[in-house]
């Protein structure tokens, strides 16, 4: 007897439902999807028990005909795409046919709609795939769907259904993710009769961002809109500091889909580049407009993978993109905890980096601190800033005309340091210094095979390394930037990330050159004098990017009179 054999129709359409419906999440998206294709202006969603218990969407689109309605519930039934080629440019969200046949089959599901030139409208009821009803009845023009009981009939997957909290919460995060992509449609979403979001349409989109996003997070976006060949990105960006452990703020759409694609995330965040700390995300939302043949959107059921034609041009143009839209910025601080009452944040402000005429080659330490003297102002911003004094050793105070200014010592030394190296590297004349005494280092064990293997980055940089036996070995060039670092607990750190490092030559590189600068520069606690603090500041109006650290750490911040005069109860 054959052990072989094919599945029932039951089954088949169920495995299939497993695909494209995973959780009340996956029926809103496919609902709402269905409603914009079909022209609606207003679509609403009311929910119980975070959709476990219903899912209503309610649109005042084209509608469907009683025939239409029959059919809608079969599998591979569609109206957006008619033969293969289509597939090579799809222009709607659905396409596949497989949205309604697969919720049918794991709900009780109703459909309620009515053509415009129609007088009476139609209802289907399909119980796990089954029609139990068809009937004409009276109802506005549009589409009514009400699924009911989700997975009444499977109950392996019923199961892992979370909590109504978290299926709520997932429900809501689909729903705000389909209304960004679509601003001049009114989307509305109830749960358990309680209002969670009303989005009336709108001519721009920042009022819909505060909404889903905070108005504090909307307010300090900039927006960047850039034309290439065949492609448009468009870009909302928040600041660096507003950056979370999570990518769950991070919105892409493509032709209007929202989309979850690692190349575009990636192409975002190297966008935004040493303005962002390792390990977080940015709150962003780029819009990516692009010929339908030059993406592929039949990847997975569920429709929210692509694939691009030319990746890697893509991802060149939505990071010039991003890193064009963020510029060279200095935020506001708000004084959270004294002024915590929904103030304005100001607005940032854009520096003029190019102002100074004169460059260093690397800030140059040693004369010593004593009493303060004014030297004048210095043009660093857009207006003239004053060198007003150093904070605890560790932060050049600034007066400027709006505010205070605050500058990190330490993060701005080492961005000078660490854009020197690079720009030495860049072309070919990295300055060496060698030792007169070279320095023996022991390293751990593995550590000389890694320098072996990967020392030639190092050498590059003008680390000169020479074999003294066992696991010891002799330090005898150094960059000049670099000669008063500690040494003995550098080599070590630099080993360790040849070992980590992995990618491009020149990522490495930058990783560790960026270490290199770290050891080097000023620490908190170094007295500088007046001297010294406008020359790091000169030379810092020099870097290409000027606001972060190599880190990503940032090295300005801007406390606004009026935010101190509020402090001090100054204004109310």
């Amino acid at each position: 007897m054959s052990k072989i054999r094919i599945l029932s129709e039951n089954v088949a359409v169920r495995i299939a439902a497993g695909e494209v419906i995973e959780r009340p999440g996956s029926v809103v998206r496919e609902l709402v999807d269905n409603s914009i294709d079909a022209g609606a202006t207003r679509v609403a969603v009311r929910i119980e028990r975070g959709g476990k218990s219903l899912i209503k969407v309610i649109d005042n689109g084209v509608g469907m005909s009683r025939d239409d309605l029959l059919l809608c519930t079969e599998r591979h039934a569609t109206s957006k795409i008619h033969d293969a080629e289509d597939l090579t440019a799809i222009n709607s969200l659905g396409f596949r046919g497989e949205a309604l046949a697969s919720i049918a089959a794991v709900s009780r599901l109703s459909i309620t709609t009515r053509q415009r030139d129609d007088l009476v409208g139609n209802r289907l009821i399909v119980f796990g795939g089954n029609i139990q009803k068809v009937e004409e009845v009276g109802t506005p023009e549009g589409t009514v769907v009400e699924v009911r009981d989700l997975f009444y009939n499977v109950p392996a997957r019923k199961k892992f259904l979370r909590s109504p909290g978290v299926e709520l919460n997932n429900v809501v995060d689909v729903f705000a993710r389909l209304s960004l992509g679509f601003e001049s449609i009114h989307f509305s979403l109830e749960n358990e009769q309680k209002t969670i979001l009303n989005l009336p349409p709108l001519p721009e989109l920042i009022p819909r961002l505060a909404a889903i996003l905070g108005r504090t997070t909307a307010e300090q976006m900039a927006f960047v809109s850039r034309n290439f060949p065949g492609t448009r990105v468009k870009a909302y960006l928040a600041p660096p500091d507003l950056a979370r452990t999570r990518p769950d703020r991070l919105f892409v759409y493509v032709n209007r889909r929202n989309v979850r694609d690692k190349l575009v995330n990636k192409a975002v965040i190297e966008g935004y580049g040493g303005r962002l700390m390792k390990g977080v995300y940015p709150q962003a939302v780029v819009f990516i407009e692009i010929d339908a043949g030059l993406v592929d959107i039949n990847v997975h059921p569920a429709k929210q993978e692509v694939r691009f034609q030319d990746p890697g041009a893509l991802f060149k143009k939505i990071m010039q993109t991003v890193d064009e839209g963020l510029g060279n910025k200095i935020y506001s601080h708000a004084i959270a905890e004294q002024a915590n009452d929904g103030g304005e944040i100001s607005e940032p402000i854009q520096m003029n980096w190019g102002a100074l005429a004169t460059s260093t080659p690397a800030f140059i330490s040693g004369s010593e601190a004593g009493v303060f003297k004014d030297h004048g102002p210095v043009q660093i911003f857009e207006e003239e800033v004053r060198v007003v004094g150093q904070l605890r050793n560790m932060y050049i105070l600034c007066e400027g005309k709006d505010g205070l200014i605050i500058v990190d010592q330490h993060a701005a030394h080492e961005r000078v340091l660490y854009e020197s190296l690079m720009e030495g590297i860049r072309k070919g004349g990295l300055e060496i210094q060698r030792l007169l005494l070279p320095k023996t280092i022991e390293l751990g064990i593995g550590e000389k095979r890694v320098l072996e293997e990967k020392g030639q980055t190092l050498a590059d940089l003008g680390v000169e390394i020479e074999d003294f036996g066992g696991q010891a070995v002799l330090l005898r060039c150094v960059p000049s930037l670099l000669g008063n670092a500690d040494w003995e607990t550098l080599l070590p750190e630099l080993v360790s990330a040849l070992e980590q490092g992995r990618g491009e030559r020149d990522v490495l590189m930058g990783e560790v050159a960026s270490l290199m600068a770290c050891h080097a520069a000023i620490r908190a606690g170094y007295p500088m004098s007046v001297e010294e603090m406008q020359t790091l500041l000169d030379q810092l109006s020099l870097a290409s990017l000027p606001t972060n650290c190599p880190h990503g750490r940032p090295i300005f911040r801007k406390i606004t009179y009026y935010e101190l005069e509020k402090m001090f109860k100054r204004v109310v």
